[in-house]
């Protein structure tokens, strides 16, 4: 890797000449590789990819000045973005994360509602972005229902289609895709600022028990999709979801509507990593249809 050119770039917009000691790999990416870059007196968190994912990149570094700009929640600051060599590379603020605890979880579960009342008059936002390494289409519309059918679920019902599977998925998704109408009667979400793709691996403290987010895949929808996706794989606590509902309290219909929106999610892990996820999205689509009565 050229680390002289991302070390140049660096220096380049931040005005300060960055004088690369050490590049020291880091764990925990599925879709990129990371590196913490250690200067003589500041360090950096650097991922990398191939060339043609630039625009991914580029997408994460608005995703995180969105979000930064509410000033709602802390991100890693963004610092430049480019092409070097045959990769691609996004660098931020190095963060030293600490233990989360029930104070940080609360925090989180407060600062997230404040995010969610960062409002737009359309849902979807200014850019595509990615999700994992899944294109996630944002074209703008005013309708809720129309977008989550087809910029969410129906893309990711065809791109299953398309990577082999079919049958049940296929048949009963097309179902699910006419009738979803359903799970939103008597409820109007409203846009609002997402991180869109909130597991516990992306978010953490730092040393003083400040909630960080990162990782962002940005729109403005509706936000018990954020909610929903953190009750998909764990690792929030009580507190969180107390301090939220009493900051902005979610709807009654919530607790159906949450397996539509972790069925999205689903379906891409199913794209990206596999079958080990189809039947779980099969199971989800059923008692949708269920609720639906249809």
């Amino acid at each position: 890797m050229n680390w002289q050119a991302i070390s140049d770039q660096i220096s380049l917009v931040t005005g300060q000449a960055f004088h690369l000691a050490a590049a020291q790999p880091l764990s925990g990416g599925d879709i990129n590789s990371a590196y913490r870059l250690q200067g003589r007196d500041r360090s950096y968190f650097v991922k990398l990819n191939r060339r043609d994912l630039a625009d991914m990149f580029a997408a994460e570094f608005d995703g995180l000045q969105e979000i930064a700009g509410t000033g709602a929640v802390r991100t890693p600051a963004p610092i430049v973005h480019g092409e070097a060599g045959a990769q691609s590379f996004l660098v931020l603020e190095y963060l030293e994360f600490g233990a989360s605890n029930q104070q940080a979880q609360r925090l989180l579960g407060q600062q997230l509602a404040e995010l969610h009342g960062h409002k737009q008059p359309y849902f979807g936002w200014r850019r595509d972005n990615t999700i994992g390494s899944t294109p996630q289409v944002n074209t703008r519309s005013e309708d809720w229902i129309a977008f989550w059918r087809e910029r969410r679920f129906g893309f990711q019902l065809q791109l299953t289609g398309r990577n082999g599977y079919g049958g049940r998925l296929q048949t009963q998704g097309e179902r699910l895709y006419s009738a979803l109408g359903g799970l939103f009667d008597g409820y109007r979400p409203q846009p609002s600022l997402l991180h869109g793709d909130l597991w516990a691996g992306n978010s953490a403290a730092d040393r003083q028990g400040n909630p960080v987010i990162f990782d962002p895949a940005c729109y403005y929808g509706d936000r018990e999709a954020d909610i929903a996706m953190t009750e998909l794989f764990g690792g929030y606590g009580r507190e969180f979801y107390q301090a939220y509902n009493e900051t902005w309290p979610l709807d009654a219909g919530y607790s159906v509507r949450k397996t539509l929106y972790n069925l999205y999610h689903i379906l891409n892990h199913l794209n990206l990593f596999g079958g080990g996820y189809q039947r779980q999205a099969e199971n989800m689509t059923l008692q949708l249809l269920a609720e639906l009565g249809v």
